[in-house]
């Protein structure tokens, strides 16, 4: 679904180039979940970033179905993010004026879908993710494992095929915690979406089959063989 090869990220302080992200390569498959873990300032945001076509590599590949997605145009890198990739972060970034359906429409309004669409679609994610009675609450109504759920639901209204998660359970204690973890991975045995979680966190890295470790840009571990398969493909062997 998605290669690095060789990719380093570098920004420029003043007259200097810091080094990010030093020479990672990794792929990641359909259907599979994957944790990357590290210290602060380890490089694996920045990692999530590049996997996530919101920043490009200073150099390497990145490749989303084989096409290159380094180089190519903004509009194109905001269509694969738009159709492909969900985001869930650690502080929500629920607009407050809107309702928890509102703002899971907004995916779907930057594709243009119709309105009576937004709002089924968005309905169904948010039952998906046990929001449907709290639908119409604005986010200061609800409780912090809530306000996640409906940025989880957000994430998914648009059937992405990976959802990329930083530290989703950090602002959270530890049931409501375990609570998010049971849900992505409900979402994805149920839908064969893939997932990729930045945590500090090592149980939640212990509940992802595949775990990544960055230290100083490198990635210094991986934990093995994709033996994954998505929900369509164990149905369809």
């Amino acid at each position: 679904m998605l290669e690095l090869a060789d990719v380093r990220k570098s920004y420029r302080v003043g007259p200097v180039d810091i080094p990010i992200v030093k020479g990672v390569s990794l792929v990641l498959h359909e259907g599979e979940i994957v944790s990357i873990m590290g210290a602060s300032g380890s490089g694996k945001t920045t990692l999530m970033n590049l996997i996530g076509l919101l920043d490009r590599p200073t150099s390497g590949e990145v490749r989303y179905d084989g096409a290159d997605a380094a180089g190519a145009s903004a509009d194109r890198l905001a269509d694969i993010r738009n159709h492909a990739v969900g985001f869930v972060f650690q502080q929500f970034f629920l607009l407050p004026r809107l309702t928890a359906r509102e703002n899971v429409e907004l995916p779907l309004t930057y594709r243009g879908v119709g309105e009576a669409e937004r709002r089924r679609r968005a309905s169904a994610a948010l039952a998906k993710v046990g929001m449907a009675k709290r639908e119409h609450h604005r986010p200061q109504a609800l409780s912090g494992g809530e306000r996640q759920r409906v940025a989880i639901a957000r994430a998914i209204v648009g059937e992405p095929r990976l959802i990329l998660a930083d530290e989703p359970t950090g602002a959270l204690d530890t049931k409501t915690g375990a609570e998010v973890m049971a849900l992505f991975q409900t979402l994805n045995r149920e839908s064969g979406t893939a997932l990729v979680i930045v945590t500090h966190d090592p149980q939640v890295a212990a509940q992802c089959p595949r775990r990544v470790v960055m230290s100083d840009g490198v990635l210094v571990q991986d934990s093995g063989v994709f033996d994954h398969k998505p929900a369509d493909a164990a149905a369809h062997p």
